[in-house]
């Protein structure tokens, strides 16, 4: 049996919110550590890779491994009934057609239940294997959100350029280019408004900033984003959680001749 149990119901609320417009169809895969979900949207472009570990939870219980098929855009419906600072449980038994879904308002002494109806999802599971990058960088969240929506409005591609000094945000378009510097700063007041720069080899890459868009949608769950990035290969968007992450991992662009 599963019984997974959020102290508030906006942790869990935000984490699907933050890719339920990347992919539609997904497994969560419930074992003893935590829920685990990997996917891939419908262009094989974007790749999203959850981890809630047991710490994020109030209480939590997996008897054995459980996988629950998911359409996030009903679970996204169910979600929207509680309140954010609700508790939220997710039930399940251990061989599942549904997943109960149980919000609790204590101020107001309220019981709320959904249940949601699971689906036989095929997908394979991928060992995403650690490897070296030639530039990491760290900077908050909400700038690169704001970076990436102001970029998006003049063109479908996002410049990414790493050097010693600087990280370079350029598009392109037919209506005008624009460009944005963000140097590394250390901000010793607000450790989470600092930009931290780590540089094994300079990095120009570009990606469709369709993509980029839906990443930044998690910049509510994590003050900072985490983007590392190495020459054609997927680069990795990480956003923390207190016990876990959202990565999303999307392979750039190549020219032609490439």
């Amino acid at each position: 049996m599963l019984e997974a149990k959020f102290d508030q119901a906006a942790l869990f609320k935000k984490i699907i919110e933050a890719f339920k417009d990347t992919v539609q169809l997904c497994n969560f895969n419930c074992t003893e550590h935590g829920i685990t979900v990997q996917a891939v949207d419908d262009s094989r472009v974007l790749l999203v890779s959850l981890l809630i570990g047991e710490d994020a939870f109030q209480s939590y219980r997996c008897d054995q491994n459980i996988t629950l098929g998911v359409d996030l855009s009903s679970l996204a419906k169910v979600l929207r009934a509680g309140n954010n600072t609700d508790s939220l449980t997710l039930m399940a038994e251990d061989t599942p057609d549904s997943v109960l879904v149980v919000f609790e308002d204590t101020t107001k002494d309220r019981i709320s239940e959904y249940s949601l109806k699971l689906m036989d999802i095929e997908s394979d599971f991928l060992n995403i294997d650690d490897q070296d990058y030639d530039s990491i960088i760290t900077l908050p969240s909400t700038d690169f959100q704001k970076i990436a929506r102001d970029l998006a409005l003049l063109s479908d591609s996002l410049n990414v350029l790493v050097t010693k000094d600087i990280v370079k945000f350029v598009a392109e378009g037919d209506i005008g280019s624009g460009s944005i510097i963000v140097k590394p700063v250390t901000d010793l007041e607000k450790p989470e408004n600092s930009v931290k720069v780590e540089l094994n080899k300079a990095v120009n890459l570009t990606f469709g900033i369709k993509y980029v868009t839906d990443i930044i949608k998690g910049a509510g769950l994590s003050t900072s984003i985490t983007i590392k990035l190495a020459d054609k290969t997927p680069a990795l968007f990480e956003f923390r959680l207190s016990s876990g992450y959202l990565r999303f991992y999307l392979a750039p662009k190549f020219d032609e001749e490439d």
